[in-house]
Parts: C-alpha cells; structure tokens; sequence
C-alpha cells in the first residue's frame, strides 16, 4: 500500500472498520476480561511493499485486539486509572484528525485551546488564578518539571542559573515521606539524585508526613536550599499531608513546596479548599493528571506553578527559527517536548461538555463504591481490611489468621493473581507496613453498584 494524497478522497474505506473495530470492542468491555496476562505476537518480518487495508485489519482483528485489556472499563483497578468518557473519546479521534503541534503559538487556536483548559481547571479546584501551567504526558513528566524548577529555584537563591552552569554547584537538601516512584525518578533525570530525600518519619499507621519532624529536620538543615515535597493522596493508603501547616513551615525556611496530587487534587472537586487539600493554593508547583479523575485517554499530565519565570528560565532554548512573537512563552519553552501533541483537547471538551457538577458527580459515586466496598471487606471473615477506605482506594487482603508474614504474603499474591487471571476484576499489589497487600483504586466513570457486586461475587469465589 502506497500513500496518496488522493487517499483522502476515499475516507470512507477507513471510517468503515474504524466505526466497527471501536463499536465491538466498546461494545465487549463489560464481558471481556479485564486484562490479559498470557499475551504473545506471531513473529513476523517487516513487510516489503507493505499489505492492504484489509490485510492490516485483518491482523489487528486476529492477533492485537484480541488481546488488549478492557483498561477503559468500569472493574480495571488497578493502578488508578480511568476510562475515557465518550467525549472524552471523540475529542481524542479529532486531534489526531486536527493533527497540530502545540509547540508554539502564532499558527493556529490550539495554544489558547491550552491556556483556557488550564484556567477552567484552576476553576474547578478552586486555584488561585496566579496558578500557570503547562500539560505533559503525565505525573512523571510533571514530576519531572517539579525537579527542574525547585533546583531553578535553588540555583537563584546560590546565584546559579542550573539550566545552563549544571547542578555541581548546588547545595541543596530534599524533604518528604511517601514521595512517589515517579519522584524519585524524576529527581535521577534531573541530577538531583533518587537517593537523596532526607526522609520524613509519617505518623503512626499512616503515610502522611509528621510535620513536628519536619520542622525538626528543616531547623537542623546546613543547605543552602530547601525543597519539600509533599503528597495530596500517597499511592497507597490515599494520606494527605497537612498542606497548611506545610506550607507555613516552606515560608519560614524560604523552601520550595512542590505536592504530588496527582489523583488527591479531585477530592477538592467534592470537599471543596477546606479539604483535605487545605493549603495546596499556596504551593509552589503542583502535579496532577488528567488520564486519572478527569477520564480523558492516555496520556495528559497537567503541571501548575506559581513561578511561570523559574520553568521558562529552566526549559527555554532561543533558535533563530523557533522565535517567540507573543508576549507569554511558549510551551515548548515551559516543558520537555518541542513536539507536542494537542492533548489539552479532549481536556477543553470534557470540561466544556460535563462542567463542575457533572465531573463532582463521578469523584463522589467512585468514593462512596470505594467505601462500600471496603465495609463489606472489613465485616468478611474471609478478607482484612488493612487500613480504612480514605477516597477511592481499597487495601485489603485474605484472612491471615494464625499465618506467619511470609505464608501471609504468599497467599495474598496467590489470590491476587487468581483474581487477574479470572478477569472479572483487574486489581493491583501494594505493600502495606512491610506486608503484601491488595489494591483496588476506583476512578472511572462507569463504575457503580453492579461492579461492585461482581467484584463481591469474585472475592466470595475465590476466599
């Protein structure tokens, strides 16, 4: 098969098995198996001239499709991932229809598209409008960003710009307690160092940040610089730290205060800023994803700061033919990628077509399964609840009664891997005070009382 510009003259060819593949597979979520753990690819070399269209569907329909996971389901639990709404859906068919680079603004509306999706967003979590932004692929790209600006952030106040002499100059100290993997990632890349977090003691039977040892830990600091990073919904229990009392502990010790909120920030929809996300509005950065909560489809990160100057000087690189003729930077200046896809779209749609009430409407139904769900674990003589339901995650795991830890952690992987292989339910490990546990984090929109009946039936099956 040869490209033609005349091709589009014939789109019907492809809308045909487009409508039809996305109908049956849709259409198959509620029966399907959730995930397919045994899954393979017939080996096959690189075709010469290339096959037909059908030649192409065909193989889809027989060896790809088959065994793709029903991720966009209402019982994939695992992780915290959502499903994309149906505008959600189509918004995302039209941007790879629309095809545009939001790397610069000038040549088309896809820059204010952006712009606008992160000010309806600051709306919906009730952000001060200082709040600016940029959306990348998700929480490690933001999480990413959080690294660069916060050593930014330190290099001006040693008399570094880091962006270009590099960090070998730079004192700085890292502070928190439950920083997620995608954290310590992104303080690798950007040469801060995974292992170079000063840890926070939590409180007891909790993942939240003790904030009387961090203001210990802050007072004995000999660094030049301070960064906190603190959790609105650790990954596991769903803790938050006590962002008000953090952020007055960040002023005092002239600190950067990033907070990972990457699912936590949409139970502000619900409770509102006296929350559990109190004192977020005077954080320095922010992280969140929309491919979680929001239920738009992979990937769309979405990070915040009130220091809009400190990303530009970490991310600009000026060249003759990249030019900005705007007064605001562009984004390929507030971020890693030049190329970027137009994924604030969907964003823009979603929130534009379901507004504040309609999003609050599945944050709450997805917080009130979860919590129902886990009352019916905890009163199960076959299943412990390990920590109560915070949100929208629920820790559990089979009755370990006279077991020792390891004879426990065995039998906890053994039901969970039971459960996935069933495929009625898709659900995650965690590790919960040194023992093996399962998760179940519910955010999509779909979800509601049937799936957690046949998530009652499963564990009943299997106990």
């Amino acid at each position: 098969m040869r490209a033609q510009r005349t091709d589009w003259q014939n789109l019907e060819q492809y809308f045909q098995p487009f409508e039809r593949l996305t109908k049956r597979f849709i259409s198959n979520l509620d029966e399907a198996k959730v995930a397919k753990m045994n899954v393979s690819l017939p080996q096959q070399t690189l075709p010469n001239d290339g096959l037909s269209l059908l030649e192409c569907v065909q193989q889809l329909e027989q060896s790809i499709i088959p065994q793709l996971s029903a991720a966009r389901g209402p019982r994939y639990w695992g992780f915290v991932t959502g499903g994309a709404t149906p505008i959600a859906t189509m918004a995302d068919w039209l941007v790879s229809s629309f095809d545009q680079n939001v790397a610069k603004a000038g040549d088309s509306v896809a820059s204010l598209v952006e712009k606008q999706a992160m000010e309806w967003l600051c709306e919906l979590f009730e952000l001060p409008d200082n709040f600016r932004g940029v959306m990348p692929t998700g929480a490690t790209g933001c999480n990413f960003l959080a690294a660069c600006i916060a050593r930014q952030f330190a290099g001006v106040q040693q008399g570094l710009d880091v962006a270009k002499e590099g960090v070998y100059k730079l004192d700085v100290e890292i502070f928190s307690t439950t920083p997620h993997a995608s954290m310590l990632k992104s303080l690798g890349m950007a040469g801060l160092g995974q292992k170079s977090i000063t840890i926070i003691n939590s409180y007891v039977n909790s993942e939240a940040m003790d904030i009387s040892h961090l203001n210990t830990c802050l007072e004995k600091s000999q660094a030049k610089s301070k960064i906190i990073i603190a959790s609105s919904g650790t990954v596991t229990a769903t803790d938050f730290d006590d962002l008000k009392a953090i952020s007055v502990l960040s002023l005092q010790y002239d600190a950067w205060l990033h907070v990972d909120a990457a699912f936590g920030l949409f139970e502000r929809v619900v409770e509102g800023v006296n929350g559990k996300t109190k004192g977020i509005e005077n954080a320095d950065s922010i992280t969140v994803d929309c491919h979680k909560w929001l239920n738009v489809p992979y990937d769309c990160g979405v990070f915040l700061t009130r220091h809009l100057d400190l990303l530009e000087q970490s991310f600009d690189v000026p060249a003759p033919y990249l030019e900005n003729f705007g007064n605001e930077p562009d984004y390929m200046s507030l971020g890693i990628e030049n190329s970027r896809r137009f994924r604030a779209f969907p964003v823009w749609l979603t929130l534009l077509a379901y507004g504040r009430e309609g999003i609050k409407s599945w944050v709450e139904s997805n917080i009130k399964l979860a919590k129902g769900l886990a009352n019916w674990i905890d009163a199960s003589d076959d299943y412990e609840l390990v920590y109560p339901c915070q949100m929208n995650v629920v820790l559990f795991r089979p009755n370990t009664t006279d077991l020792t830890q390891q004879e426990a952690d065995n039998k906890t992987k053994k039901l969970l891997q039971t459960i996935n292989q069933d495929g009625r339910l898709f659900l995650s490990p965690g590790i919960w005070q040194g023992n093996q546990i399962i998760r179940a984090a519910l955010s999509n929109w779909q979800t509601d009382e049937r799936d957690i009946e046949i998530a009652k039936e499963v564990l009943i099956q299997f106990s």
